[in-house]
Formats: structure tokens, C-alpha cells, sequence
């Protein structure tokens, strides 16, 4: 991302963004609520658009036509809200955006879904409906979904604050399993404890602006921004 500046009507959502991001980089952003956080990882597969900057994904710049949909196949995204399709399957779920992209056939399409399936450890669910599931369960099922696609990189946006407090330790096992599959991951979060064992580099957003990155370590024990300082003594409880 190059100097990307978003807005909503009048209210600056992004001011003047630069991030760079590796090939199989783990990093979680965090910041407070309205600091712009959920509106950066949507302006990447331009969920979002954004009023002037450049985003280039896997080496193709984010414009509008084309270049999205070539963008969305290789990024997948999980939402806080699971957004999965209630009249189909959770097999039917993650089947349909295989055959209906990738142009998979039924019998290919069902093969990964059912190997994702298996490894966020839900295989025994795949022939209910979201609304037999709790909302852990479901939350793994959309996880395997954006799997089932095999996306170059794999958007989270606080995929745990919709659960009930229980439900939260399955889903960040879940990412973190993932996490080890060199896969690109940009994830924003509160949960300070998946940030430290899985990430690379820990960014804190406030206003629409990047205020400090560093890595986990240096992050959590020697922040140099105040703001950070703050807000981690907020959500650490220190």
C-alpha cells in the first residue's frame, strides 16, 4: 500500500497508509475501535475503495474491473460475521466458490473442501447447515471456505469478536495451525496472545494512521508511541 487515503463523506478513514507486506508474513493489526483497521484489510481485495494511493496484490495494482477479480481469487477473507450461505451445507459452502471460480467439477470441488474441512476439524459437521452449528464451528467453516480457494493470502477481520468467550480458544487454534503453512496472513485483532505466538510484526492503527510496527517482542515489552503504550496497558490490563 502507497499513500492510500480513504474516505467516508467528509470523515478521514485512512490518512496517507504505507504498508508493505511479504510473502508469507504474519501480521496483526490492532489499534482502538474507529482507528481504521477493518477499512485497510477491505481496501486489499476492494471491499472497500479507497479515494487515492496505489494497492498492488501479488504484483497486480488494485483498479477497478479486471484487476479485482484476478485480486480476489488469491485473497481469501473471514469475516466477523461468518456470512456463510444458510440454505446450503456447510460441504456446499465451501464447494461453491471452487466450481463457480476455479471452475472446479463436484467431485474436485468436494475433495478439497472435505481435506479443509478435516483440517480445521469439523469434517463431522460437513452435511449440516450454519444454523446447526455454534458459532465457533461456523466461524471454522468460513475459514475453510477461503481455504477452499487456496488464497495467496488470507484476511481476517477480528474473526473472534462475535463469539461467545468459550468458543474464541477453538478458532485461534484453528488460525494458528494455519499460521504454520507459510501462507500470508494479515489479521486484525484484539486477542494480544494469538499477536504474540503467530505474528512477524505487530502494527497499532489509531485515526486512520499506522502509529507503530514492530515485532511481537518489541511490540509488547518496549512500545515507543504513547498511544501504544496506552492502549496495550488498556487491553493487557497493565
Amino acid at each position: 500500500m502507497e499513500s492510500v487515503d480513504k474516505y467516508y463523506g467528509a470523515f478521514h478513514a485512512l490518512k496517507n497508509v504505507n504498508l508493505m507486506v511479504k510473502q508469507g508474513e504474519k501480521l496483526v493489526i490492532c489499534g482502538p475501535s474507529g482507528s481504521g483497521k477493518s477499512t485497510l484489510i477491505r481496501c486489499i481485495n476492494y471491499l472497500e475503495d479507497f479515494a487515492s494511493g496505489k494497492i498492488v496484490v501479488d504484483g497486480i495494482a488494485l483498479t477497478k474491473g479486471a484487476s479485482i477479480d484476478a485480486i480476489r481469487c488469491e485473497v481469501g477473507m473471514v469475516f466477523q460475521q461468518f456470512n456463510l450461505f444458510p440454505h446450503m451445507t456447510v460441504l456446499q459452502n465451501c464447494m461453491l466458490a471452487p466450481m463457480k471460480v476455479r471452475k472446479m467439477t463436484s467431485g474436485q470441488a468436494e475433495k478439497v473442501a472435505r481435506s479443509y474441512l478435516e483440517r480445521v476439524r469439523i469434517s463431522d459437521q460437513m452435511h449440516k447447515y450454519p444454523a446447526q452449528l455454534s458459532g465457533g464451528q461456523q466461524q471454522r467453516v468460513a475459514i475453510a471456505r477461503a481455504l477452499c480457494m487456496d488464497p495467496k493470502v488470507m484476511l481476517f477481520d477480528e474473526p473472534t469478536s462475535a463469539l461467545d468467550p468459550e468458543m474464541v480458544k477453538e478458532v485461534l487454534d484453528t488460525m494458528i495451525s494455519l499460521a504454520n503453512d507459510g501462507r500470508t496472513m494479515i489479521c486484525v485483532t484484539h486477542e494480544m496472545g494469538f499477536a504474540r505466538a503467530v505474528a512477524d510484526r505487530v502494527i497499532f492503527m489509531a485515526n486512520g494512521e499506522i502509529i507503530e510496527e514492530a515485532p511481537p517482542e518489541t511490540f509488547f515489552t518496549a512500545p515507543k508511541n504513547e498511544r501504544t503504550r496506552t492502549f496495550l496497558g488498556q487491553i493487557l490490563g497493565h
